[in-house]
């Protein structure tokens, strides 16, 4: 998290890169799949949590079904410890709002199916204050493990002088990547799985598959559409980083807490999930509502975040109101696609004007469409399967900020006769040399 409306991101976009190649993540034995889904306590709560707060949540999670959905996290943020480390340099857990010690909680947590995170920082302090694990970070590594966490959320506040660290932001980050690592190794445990949480300072994108297992790429999120807009945009133009091991983080989830229309908050869950980010969950839970439930719970939506088979985040393939490749923070990428599993295309549409709007596509313009085939729509919201398609889709008066998210799965050849005989008629060519169509 970081405080002050929360430092914007430094680089432009237009210095970013519109392809990154392949990305090989941080393969320490964990987070290949699931992709992280859970529970962190920030975006509703902040420094007003306890033991009691932890383990209600993790009952609710389990009785709301959001377990049997596939959320195994229940992570605690930051403002757990006492602000001043023991005698033995040790971090301590608030005495009196985790009176019953972190081991006890983790027990309790654990047993009822699920795996727990914790929260530190890469600097001197928390971005709330407290102790952070510069010069400490075997030491608070241990402390975590022994506390029976599995999970690090590692923050980028309180940075040390220059002429302390020597480092840049790489090597800030790989001092805690290497005392996890070492901690392992000596521990013969499970190694942490580690997200990186430096709001995609320098690039985080091309460097952060190398020392964790996600990495923001943007500053905090609010519980806006200027704000979602905003992440959507700047993510559009870097999904190629994301990949089984190692996956491109849009920061938590603001679903439930105001703010959002019902359209904005399904075009939320959407897209974070079908970029294959974290997916943690951050509204009080015993306040939620039906309908932002039945998102989170959307099982079909969910399938596609955490496929088995294809590890990469579905990328845009034309902008709609913009010509392609255009930063936007109001109008990002609108038409955009990806392979599944089972070889079908999935594919995601967004409405980014304030007015409802008819979304057209020739199917051909998403390279994992085949030519001269026709396609079953199934609509991933409606939960319907919604005919053929041949050569194109239209969605009529898609609601304001809404959503379209289908699964197109070949059907067999297109029908005898169609005109003209290419889908996309620029160099549609005959045999014999002449062009054909429009």
């Amino acid at each position: 998290m970081l405080y002050l409306k929360r430092w914007a991101v430094a680089a432009s976009l237009a210095a970013q890169l519109p392809y990154l190649p392949g990305v090989i993540g941080l393969n320490n034995g964990v987070a290949r799949l699931p992709i992280v889904l859970g529970y962190n306590t920030w975006n509703a709560y902040q420094c007003n949590i306890d033991e009691d707060l932890m383990l209600t949540t993790a009952k609710l999670m389990k009785s709301l079904g959001l377990q049997a959905a596939g959320y195994n996290y229940v992570n605690i943020d930051d403002c757990y410890a006492e602000k001043n480390r023991s005698a033995s340099g040790d971090i301590i857990a608030d005495k009196v709002r985790f009176k019953g010690g972190m081991k006890k909680l983790t027990d309790s947590i654990h047993a009822l199916g699920f795996k727990t995170g914790i929260y530190s920082d890469s600097g001197w302090f928390t971005c709330a204050g407290y102790p952070g694990s510069f010069q400490n970070e075997l030491r608070d590594a241990t402390t975590f493990q022994n506390w029976g966490f599995d999970y690090l959320k590692y923050d980028n506040c309180a940075i040390p002088y220059d002429d302390i660290i020597r480092q840049g932001m790489i090597g800030k980050y790989q001092r805690m990547t290497d005392a996890l690592a070492q901690l392992a190794s000596t521990s013969h445990q499970q190694p942490f799985v580690f997200s990186l949480c430096q709001w995609g300072w320098v690039r985080s994108f091309s460097w952060g598959a190398n020392l964790g297992h996600s990495w923001r790429t943007t500053g905090d999120i609010a519980p806006a559409w200027d704000s979602l807009a905003f992440i959507i945009n700047f993510n559009s133009f870097i999904t190629q980083a994301t990949d089984f091991f190692g996956r491109n983080d849009l920061d938590m989830l603001q679903l439930g807490n105001g703010g959002l229309t019902f359209e904005e908050a399904k075009s939320h869950f959407t897209a974070w999930a079908l970029m294959r980010s974290p997916l943690l969950i951050g509204t009080n839970l015993s306040a939620i509502t039906p309908d932002i439930l039945g998102i989170l719970t959307n099982r079909e939506i969910l399938a596609i975040n955490q496929d088995p088979v294809v590890g990469k985040s579905i990328s845009p393939f034309r902008w709609g109101i913009n010509p392609d490749w255009t930063s936007n923070s109001t109008h990002p990428a609108q038409y955009w696609s990806g392979p599944t599993q089972d070889g079908t295309c999935l594919c995601w549409w967004l409405n980014t004007l304030d007015t409802p709007s008819t979304l057209f596509f020739n199917l051909t313009e998403s390279p994992f469409i085949r030519a001269g085939r026709q396609y079953s729509v199934r609509d991933l919201w409606a939960h319907t399967n919604n005919g053929t398609a041949v050569r194109n889709f239209t969605a009529h008066n898609v609601p304001p900020h809404g959503v379209i998210a289908l699964l197109l799965k070949d059907a067999g050849n297109e029908p005898d006769g169609i005109f003209p005989a290419c889908s996309v008629w620029f160099q549609c060519i005959d045999k014999n040399g002449t062009h054909v169509g429009g």
